[in-house]
């Protein structure tokens, strides 16, 4: 308990609210915008697919959240042979939802 308190006082501190966590959540898990579970296995998450890799740790595997977010905009560029969808450079999502989005994945234990 003490360990959620403390993230989310470090989240607050950063500008990130429960509000904005929440909502990157529900557009990863929605399937007419990030579809996240349609290939990736997230907590909470039903039905997930395992074409992708389990998004837990996310914060681990990338340097910043900003090459976490090049990733999500168009992940062809990082493996061009990658069978994730490019959601910014196709315009599946915002630039907002693209933001909403890594700041939820990106907080993921």
């Amino acid at each position: 308990m003490k360990a959620w308190i403390l993230l989310l006082s470090l989240l607050s501190a950063c500008g990130i609210t429960q509000e904005r966590l929440d909502q990157g959540k529900r557009i990863a898990f929605e399937r007419n915008k990030g579809n996240c579970l349609a290939c990736h296995a997230i907590a909470d998450g039903e039905s997930p697919g395992t074409i992708g890799p389990a998004l837990s740790a996310v914060a681990s595997r990338f340097e910043n959240k900003r090459q976490l977010r090049a990733f999500i905009f168009d992940a062809s560029q990082f493996n061009p042979e990658t069978s994730m969808p490019p959601f910014g450079k196709n315009k599946i999502l915002s630039e907002a939802e693209l933001d909403q989005v890594v700041d939820y994945l990106w907080q993921l234990p």
